[in-house]
């Protein structure tokens, strides 16, 4: 009998010994996907803290997957074409609302979401959510006029109408939405910006018809480009994105124009259906944390609502009155309600009417230039062909 090696017994000897402990698993890490505004939280740029780095530092895991939309109906499009691959959304009111009533989003267990115990009352029992069961509040603001004071008059200053003002046609900027656009319009026209009256509707298309020859082009995150590059001098935007435009471009100013503005929050939701629940609200509550809530606000310009978090805000931030106007300011405001499914396909239609309308200011910079062109030609062809004839007849003189 041949003699066992003494390596190969250790070996078998040590494999018989693990026989008697369990087996243990590895799971690897669990990727929740979180779908959000774009440039609508700290990445750590600028020496601002890097929110999801934190998180999966905390969280070792969990790992997160973060992807943008440019407005409420571009998620809502997405989610209705397979929502159950997000596990975190960021929806403003009117949208929460809407995905509500027709049972698109998960109750949220908030033993996993502590936190939301320094939420500020005044952000709790909200139209949109009024049960607090599905949503907790992320950021607020309002919509203003932004414009460029080396190019706008002030005297043009001060109404909605200033988009509609002939002055500085093809320089004006408009939301690429249609529920912002016709809330614009339908200020001016003294109306709610909850109106489902198709006469109400129809009065606010055709108004923003009368504007589709000033427009430069419907925008949204390309706002900030063209504003700070002074491409644009006028747009209507968001309070808290002003800040940032502001600090690449010193001559912008931001205006509440005096019809009244649309007061919005948007909040933390997850979508029914998700795959990872749990991993999502702890995301959430992390979010929540007054510390890292107070430096990734800080990051964004928005305000926040959760009043604790206000111990670690800069106190010039907390002073700003356009990040956090007065209270005879925020009367003017007025939040959206979800429309009924009439009133949101009526909007629908008259903004497809708007947006496929025939830009004659366009079409008539079109044909002037191309005429310029033409008449340049003729020009160069006949004062070519002068000076040619004028060779062959050995007559030409230099001009």
């Amino acid at each position: 009998m041949k003699k066992i090696p003494l390596l190969f017994l250790a070996l078998l000897l040590l494999g018989s010994v693990f026989m008697f402990f369990p087996k243990q698993t590895f799971a690897a890490p669990v990727t929740i996907n979180v779908y959000n505004w774009g440039q609508y939280i700290s990445d750590g740029t600028d020496g601002y803290i890097d929110v999801i780095a934190e998180f999966e530092k905390a969280y070792p895991d969990i790992r997160v997957n973060y992807m943008v939309y440019d407005s409420n109906e571009t998620m809502y499009t997405k989610l209705q074409s397979g929502g159950n691959a997000f596990d975190v959304i960021v929806p403003s009111d009117y949208m929460i609302d809407k995905l509500i009533a027709e049972d698109a989003l998960e109750p949220l267990d908030f033993s996993n979401i502590p936190n939301y115990r320094y939420l500020d009352d005044a952000y709790k029992n909200l139209a949109y959510d009024p049960e607090n069961k599905y949503s907790v509040p992320y950021t607020w603001g309002y919509v203003g006029i932004i414009y460029n004071t080396k190019y706008v008059n002030e005297d043009d200053v001060g109404s909605w109408d200033l988009l509609w003002n002939r002055n500085y046609a093809g320089k004006i900027l408009m939301f690429d939405n249609p529920r912002d656009s016709f809330a614009i319009a339908e200020l001016l026209l003294g109306y709610s910006l909850n109106t489902d009256d198709p006469e109400e509707l129809t009065a606010a298309a055709e108004k923003l018809k009368e504007q589709k020859n000033l427009v430069q082009s419907y925008v949204m995150d390309q706002i900030f480009d063209k504003l700070e590059r002074e491409e644009a001098w006028i747009g209507a935007y968001y309070s808290g994105d002003y800040p940032l435009m502001l600090e690449e471009n010193e001559n912008l100013a931001f205006n509440v124009p005096e019809e009244g503005f649309n007061l919005f929050v948007d909040a933390l939701c997850i979508p029914k259906g998700c795959q990872h629940k749990k991993e999502a609200e702890l995301f959430i509550n992390f979010l929540c944390e007054p510390e890292i809530c107070a430096e990734n606000l800080e990051y964004l310009d928005y305000a926040t609502p959760f009043s604790a978090a206000k111990e670690f805000t800069d106190p010039e931030m907390l002073e700003d009155e356009i990040l956090y106007p007065p209270a005879e300011v925020l009367a003017k405001g007025e939040a959206f309600h979800a429309l009924s499914t009439e009133g949101t396909q009526l909007m629908n239609t008259l903004w497809l009417s708007v947006k496929t309308q025939e830009n004659v200011l366009g079409k008539y910079l079109i044909l002037t230039g191309c005429a310029l062109v033409v008449c340049i030609g003729l020009y160069l062809f006949f004062h070519i062909r002068k000076k040619r004839l004028r060779r062959k007849r050995g007559t030409y003189y230099p001009s």
